[in-house]
Parts: C-alpha cells; sequence; structure tokens
C-alpha cells in the first residue's frame, strides 16, 4: 500500500465524521443533559400534582426525539446503525397518553443516555479536539514560530537558549523548533486513532441504552407478527370473497339455470350451460390453488434446498447457490427461509445494477442456520423504517432471528440473515 493511499485512509471521510461526531457532541451533551434536567426536576417535585406526571409523559417523549438525532448522526458520522426503539403505543385518552408515555422503557433510556452522555462527551470531546489543535499547532510550529519572542538566554558564545532547560543543558533554538514539529507530525498521524479510542465509551453508552432491548425487539416482531397475520387473513378473506367465491357462486346459478333447462326439454342449451359451469369451476380451481400457494409454496414440500434451487434459477440475475444443511429446519423457517430469499433476490434484481449474486444457507452452529445474499452491485442500501428490509427485519425476528446489512457505496452488499432451525 503506497503512501498517499494509506494516508488517504487515514485521514478519509470516516476519520473527519467521528472528529466531527466528537466535537457536536459537546454542545449536543449540555443540550440534551439540561433537557433532562428539565424534565426530571420539575416532573419530579411536581409528581403529586396534576402538572407533573404529564410533564414527565412529555419529556420522555422529547427524550426520545433527542435520542433520534443522536442515532442519525451516529449513522451518518460514525457509519454505525442503530436501530429505533418501538414507536411509543398511543391511548384512546389523556389518561393512556400519560400512562402509555410513562411506562415508556426506550423514553427512559434516551433520558439516562442524555445523562450519562455530558460528562462523557465533554471530557472526550474536548480531548480529541485539543489532540487535532495541538497537533496542527506543533506541525505548523516552525513556521510560525519565527514571528513569536521566545522567552530564551545566551550563552557565552552568543546562541540563543531555548526552554525547556534539563539540569545545566538548555535546548537550543535550532534544534527545539524541528523537534517541536516532529511531535505535531507525529501527533496528526496518531489523532485518527486516538479519536477513534476517545469515542469508543460514547459509542459503548449509545449501543447500550439507544438500541431497542432484547425484549423491545420481540415485542415489536411479536406485534407486528399479528399485524402481518391480520392483514394477510384479510387479503385471503378478500381473495375469496372477490375470486373463488363468486366464481363458486356464478357456478351454482349456472348449474341450477342448466337443471331448469333439463326440465323444460332443452339439453342443448343445459349442456351449454354445463359447458359454462365446467370453466368457471376450473377458473375457481386456478385461484385456490394461487391463493394456497401465497400461504405455503408448495415448492418447499420438497424441502428448502430444492426450494432455493428453484427459486435462484429463475433470477434474472444470475445467482450461486451454495446450500449445506444438515437437518431439515421445520416448517414455519422454512416458509420464512423462502420468502426472505425470495424478497431478497427481487431487491438485488431491482435495485442493486448487480451482474451476479450469491446465496448460501448454511449451519452455523447447533440449532441455527444463516441466510446470506450478496450482489456485486452498486451498493447504498439502507433500511428504512417503512422498506422491504425493515419488514423482512420484523419477520424474522418473529422467530427470535436477525437480519444484518452491509452495504457501502460502490457495494458490494451483503445481507445476512440468522434463523433458528426450529420455531
Amino acid at each position: 500500500m503506497s503512501v498517499a493511499r494509506l494516508l488517504r485512509r487515514w485521514y478519509g471521510r470516516r476519520t473527519w465524521g467521528r472528529l466531527l461526531y466528537a466535537v457536536l457532541g459537546v454542545p449536543l451533551a449540555v443540550i440534551g443533559f439540561v433537557s433532562a434536567l428539565v424534565v426530571l426536576v420539575p416532573g419530579v417535585l411536581l409528581s403529586l400534582t396534576p402538572i407533573g406526571l404529564p410533564w414527565l409523559a412529555v419529556g420522555l417523549r422529547g427524550a426520545r426525539d433527542l435520542a433520534a438525532l443522536h442515532r442519525e448522526l451516529s449513522r451518518r458520522l460514525l457509519g454505525e446503525p442503530l436501530e429505533p426503539p418501538p414507536a411509543v403505543v398511543r391511548g384512546r385518552g389523556i389518561v393512556d397518553w400519560v400512562r402509555a408515555g410513562l411506562t415508556d422503557a426506550a423514553g427512559w433510556r434516551a433520558l439516562a443516555y442524555l445523562i450519562g452522555k455530558s460528562p462523557v462527551a465533554l471530557v472526550l470531546g474536548a480531548a480529541a479536539a485539543l489532540t487535532w489543535a495541538y497537533g496542527i499547532a506543533f506541525a505548523s510550529y516552525p513556521v510560525w514560530s519565527r514571528f513569536v519572542v521566545f522567552p530564551s538566554e545566551t550563552d557565552e558564545h552568543g546562541t540563543h537558549l531555548v526552554t525547556p532547560t534539563f539540569g545545566d543543558w538548555s535546548m537550543p533554538e535550532w534544534l527545539y523548533v524541528p523537534t517541536v514539529g516532529v511531535v505535531g507530525l507525529l501527533l496528526l498521524l496518531a489523532a485518527p486513532w486516538i479519536t477513534r479510542g476517545l469515542l469508543w465509551p460514547e459509542r459503548l453508552l449509545a449501543r447500550t441504552l439507544l438500541r431497542p432491548t432484547r425484549a423491545d425487539t420481540l415485542r415489536q416482531a411479536h406485534a407486528q407478527a399479528m399485524d402481518d397475520s391480520a392483514a394477510r387473513l384479510r387479503r385471503i378473506e378478500r381473495d375469496l370473497h372477490d375470486g373463488a367465491q363468486a366464481q363458486l357462486v356464478t357456478l351454482a346459478l349456472e348449474l341450477g339455470l342448466a337443471k331448469d333447462e333439463l326440465a323444460e326439454g332443452d339439453p342443448a342449451a343445459a349442456l351449454a350451460l354445463v359447458d359454462t359451469a365446467h370453466q368457471g369451476a376450473k377458473q375457481a380451481l386456478v385461484e385456490l390453488r394461487d391463493l394456497v400457494r401465497g400461504i405455503h409454496p408448495p415448492v418447499l414440500d420438497t424441502g428448502l434446498g430444492p426450494a432455493l434451487q428453484t427459486l435462484s434459477a429463475r433470477s434474472p440475475v444470475p445467482v450461486e447457490l451454495d446450500v449445506q444443511l444438515p437437518d431439515r429446519p421445520s416448517p414455519a423457517i422454512e416458509t420464512i427461509a423462502y420468502f426472505t430469499a425470495a424478497e431478497l433476490l427481487v431487491n438485488v434484481a431491482k435495485h442493486s445494477r448487480a451482474r451476479a449474486a450469491a446465496l448460501s444457507l448454511t449451519a452455523v452452529r447447533p440449532g441455527w442456520l444463516r441466510l446470506t445474499v450478496r450482489d456485486d452491485g452498486t451498493g447504498g442500501a439502507r433500511r428504512t423504517p417503512a422498506g422491504g428490509l425493515a419488514g423482512l427485519t420484523h419477520r424474522v425476528g418473529t422467530v427470535d432471528g436477525t437480519l444484518e446489512l452491509v452495504s457501502p457505496p460502490g457495494g458490494p452488499t451483503v445481507v445476512t440473515v440468522e434463523l433458528p432451525v426450529r420455531a
């Protein structure tokens, strides 16, 4: 690796993002700490009055908003996305609204983050800024030192002696000035790593308090599963009502008319009606078959491996498939894995501009399997709250699974899903 490339890597966008995060963290920490005090102190002191508890509920929602700002800064400047917690459950009245706010664990964690971040950000942000400031000042010292009057004295030969002094020996100016410059250059070389290390406590605090807990994730996944199930039942009901049920009603009417024609002695008309009814019955069977396929794909009857092989063969982007499963997962896991792989391959074809993709399904540890989809596209994929990846995250979360997205600009994009073998 060349020196120029190494320097570009050291002083790239991520380094300046960390420095900006550290600098912005100081005023944001002050704002957050003051906001937390404004929420807590009046709320606790007035908790026995009609004002205190609503004040706390409003303040906790405000703490959520400030925490969302910190999550966005972490994503943009540090390249570390933090999943938002589930939304606060809305009540129907003011009492339910206040109760929901006061029992919001994510709001209390956000408030704790605002309080805990203040001393950490003030100390570490100032340390990071001073590291860079001293590095720049020392490195440029040989340039601006000629305009500064040094505290010095002259020896018997007329040579200016500049502090520091070590015992009876004082460092001459011609040695002191370049030494300070070299120290500044070394400090600037180490500054990116120092900044990264200084931000580690802040990142740990954010990961601990700003990410949803396991209970939050499971609760959100359960709620999402219930909503998905209700929506799926409504879709099935609508499809049955508008499709197969309508076809069967028409079939019954046509058979009734055919019966009447036979009773009146017109077998030709009755035969035409029976033929029409037969076509309607076949159409109803097709619609019922399509409906059943959406609930449980028949291709899964032979196993998840063959199903993924069929799915890969149908993809418009060439897919390299690797399936290594010692045991067959439970039907629920097979269905989730199949639909997850199908949607990920659709995303590759629609959005990635990829020329090739790879789909692998392996056992990573006892009782768990890993589904990985990788493409050589343009990258830059994001997990938006209302996007398809968020839906997949909720879907795999219903069985305590996880979805990880890595998609830097320029690619490649790698989506890794881990699922239990048994649901």
